[in-house]
């Protein structure tokens, strides 16, 4: 009784997190303010073009159509993605598909927290916070309800293990070595971040550096020691992987449709290497789901 009050709970988040998403995606995407594209000085005396319409009006001209990309992958493809992940859950009520639906919920946490650290004060805020606190929660309660030691017996196939341990050390390297440099350099110059503009931080290298590349080696760890968590932290890593590998070309198609000028190094060494990545983790992630038994749900709960 406690597990369908649980599953049903989860169920609910799910769909509130689906509904909201689409609020901030369709107004990021949509909204518009009539405003042109202003110039500011910053408060380290730098020079910052300002966005001036729609949702974004009050970031920067370079981030807005950041967020922009991102609003349009999360549109079209993350909550489809979290929409199939809630009707197969609800339908087979398995062991996968409580994985996958934990996954992609994953994900949106990962959105949530970055535009509601992230992007300057808008009227679509206590959206923001919502969304975050839905998703995390929903993230936990996901993550609680399933049968840890379980799911580590019902991972039975042949999952390519060397080849994951690789992926899993390079990202959690590789998450903090992309963005490792540009803060070594501001604090060397006694200067801050060279695309800070008008933010206090850049959100992403907090959560790359500060969660998902410690999450990775965590994960590697939980691996080896055949603890179910690390399967979880598994298909999470992966998902998220792969879905942002998708969303950075569609940033920076959004940047260059802008205007945006952007050096041919720092897309083949920023987007090419996500988007390789992004393969990789697809591949794997397909391989973890075709390696775990699908018992009843009944079965896979924590009692």
């Amino acid at each position: 009784m406690k597990t369908n009050k649980a599953m049903n709970h989860l169920h609910i988040t799910t769909m509130l997190i689906a509904i909201l998403s689409l609020v901030t995606t369709l107004t990021g995407l949509f909204y518009k303010t009539g405003g042109k594209v202003y110039t500011i000085k910053n408060q380290y005396g730098d020079a910052v073009k300002i966005c001036g319409n729609g949702l974004y009006e009050h970031d920067s001209y370079f981030m807005a159509a950041i967020f922009r990309g991102t609003d349009f992958t999360i549109l079209f493809i993350a909550i489809p993605l979290l929409i199939l992940a809630l009707v197969l859950d609800r339908k087979k009520r398995s062991l996968k598909s409580k994985l996958f639906l934990t996954s992609v919920i994953a994900l949106f946490t990962y959105y949530s927290a970055s535009i509601a650290f992230g992007i300057t004060y808008n009227f679509l805020h206590l959206i923001y916070i919502a969304l975050f606190s839905l998703s995390f929660f929903g993230l936990i309660l996901a993550f609680t309800d399933t049968n840890l030691s379980l799911l580590t017996k019902n991972v039975i196939g042949k999952l390519p293990r060397k080849g994951i341990n690789i992926f899993l050390i390079f990202t959690g390297v590789a998450l903090i070595v992309a963005w490792l440099p540009d803060i070594i350099t501001s604090l060397v110059w006694h200067r801050s971040l060279q695309m800070i503009e008008v933010y206090t931080t850049q959100i992403t290298y907090v959560l790359d550096m500060g969660i998902v590349g410690p999450t990775a080696l965590i994960c590697l760890f939980m691996l080896k020691k055949q603890n179910g968590t690390g399967y979880i932290l598994l298909a999470i890593l992966l998902t998220v992987c792969t879905i942002i590998g998708i969303m950075l070309p569609i940033q920076t198609i959004f940047q260059i449709t802008a205007g945006i000028e952007l050096p041919i190094g720092a897309i083949v060494t920023k987007v090419a290497s996500f988007v390789l990545l992004a393969l990789f983790a697809l591949y794997f992630d397909i391989k973890l789901f075709k390696s775990i038994h699908v018992p009843a749900y009944s079965y896979i709960h924590n009692q």
